[in-house]
């Protein structure tokens, strides 16, 4: 059944991408593409440091397409790695930055390190972001705590589609404590966002260029009308002096 080969295709790649993100650590990973070729899988790894992933001389990268090929039988897999432009606006970047900041710093800066990372996403363009912490932090007890700022969609297609979303763990002392990162990027269609044109303003300025137009066309006949009668007046005066003269 040809079904059963794409999903089974589909399985893969999720194996390959939990492999790279596994593999991969605090190199700001954000997503993986794979493109197949003529000349075999095309591996695209996005993420904010692609220096630490190449290594020194390549050497992380020949591991880890020696490893791709052996666990995943792959035959030339060849890796790309793309740089991310603006990391703020990236919920798994954004999640992984949460993730080292609480194990660096424990649970009694998360307050801290919520509203900061917030604060860096809005100023990035974000339309909203919302970042739900949870665990035990800073009590015994486990709880939920929300950072949000901005408009953020809920509900609908635009929330599916247009929300970028994210989720890690981050392991303490205390256990551990689960990140649920949701950004809204600023290029976000919003289907109740309707943009009006003016077009009476427009039929205004026309006719007011047109009003002024005619006003100077009249200003200038009456002028040469002037010009023509001073014209007239003047040359009897002219024929009066020619026969004085004779």
């Amino acid at each position: 059944m040809i079904e059963r080969k794409f999903v089974a295709q589909k399985i893969k790649e999720h194996q390959i991408e939990e492999f790279i993100v596994n593999s991969l650590k605090n190199v700001g990973h954000s997503r993986t593409k794979m493109i197949k070729t003529p000349l075999g899988e095309k591996i695209i790894i996005y993420a904010s440091r692609p220096g630490l992933i190449v290594g020194r001389k390549g050497q992380n990268i020949k591991e880890l397409t020696e490893n791709l090929k052996r666990k995943f039988k792959l035959e030339n897999p060849q890796i790309e790695i793309s740089e991310v432009e603006n990391i703020s606006l990236d919920a798994n970047i954004v999640a992984e930055r949460i993730m080292g900041a609480l194990e660096r710093f424990g649970a009694e800066k998360f307050k801290a390190v919520g509203h900061k990372t917030m604060q860096n996403v809005m100023d990035a363009g974000a339309l909203g972001v919302e970042i739900i912490v949870s665990g035990k932090i800073p009590s015994s007890r486990a709880k939920s705590w929300r950072f949000y700022q901005g408009y953020l969609k809920k509900c609908g297609d635009i929330a599916l589609t247009g929300v970028n979303k994210a989720q890690t763990q981050a392991k303490l002392k205390t256990g551990t404590v689960g990140i649920k990162v949701s950004i809204m990027p600023p290029d976000t269609k919003l289907p109740d966002k309707v943009e009006l044109i003016d077009t009476k303003q427009e039929e205004i300025e026309e006719v007011k260029e047109s009003k002024e137009e005619d006003k100077t066309e009249k200003k200038d006949e009456k002028q040469a009308e002037k010009d023509e009668k001073k014209s007239k007046t003047k040359k009897p005066a002219k024929k009066e002096d020619e026969k004085n003269e004779s």
